[in-house]
């Protein structure tokens, strides 16, 4: 049985026609583990709690997924391609999480939703795919609390080693301007 915050996010995502299309779209490629991550998913959530109809995607959509046999970079930009044959408007971001680890300087990821728990903030580690015709599910490795409550927080690891990293994703995206209900919070380290 979903819970409450699944079926929540899964009507926001239902109700903006765009985003429905491209949860569609990335469905189509018949990827393993896959699914459309980050700011997608969001931002939309954000915008939803702020009272503002939706409206397209701010910067790119991030597609992830996680196949260790297609590993090479050459496969995300091929995927790239595709997709932005298919809907050429949308700055699209793939990559195949098998291989991110190492970029990241994290422990090899055992699978896309596993690679969420080393993003930088809770509220961005949360994912959408179509699941057959009409079905949305949801991934959320850190919960939707934050994400639902408005609460920008720092995973684990950029509570400490990498909170300057954090830091400057804070100041440069400016999203208490942009979603002024934010609660920008920086607990201490544990």
């Amino acid at each position: 049985m979903r819970d409450v915050h699944h079926l929540q996010i899964s009507a926001i995502l239902r109700g903006d026609s765009i985003r429905w299309h491209l949860l569609g779209l990335v469905a189509d490629l018949g990827l393993p583990d896959c699914w459309i991550a980050a700011g997608f998913v969001r931002n939309a959530v954000w915008d939803a709690l702020h009272n503002r109809p939706p409206r397209p995607p701010l910067g790119d959509v991030d597609v992830i997924w996680f196949d260790p046999d297609r590993s090479q970079e050459w496969h995300d930009r091929s995927l790239e391609d595709a997709l932005c044959v298919a809907a050429p408007s949308i700055d699209w971001s793939v990559k195949n999480q098998a291989r991110m680890h190492t970029r990241n300087n994290d422990p090899p990821y055992q699978s896309a939703t596993d690679a969420m728990r080393y993003w930088p903030e809770t509220a961005t580690a949360v994912a959408a795919r179509r699941s057959g015709r009409d079905q949305i599910e949801i991934a959320s490795p850190l919960g939707l609390d934050d994400l639902l409550n408005l609460v920008l927080r720092p995973t684990q690891r950029f509570i400490t080693e990498k909170l300057a990293i954090y830091d400057e994703r804070i100041s440069s995206k400016d999203w208490t301007t942009e979603w002024p209900l934010l609660a920008c919070t920086k607990p201490l380290a544990t």
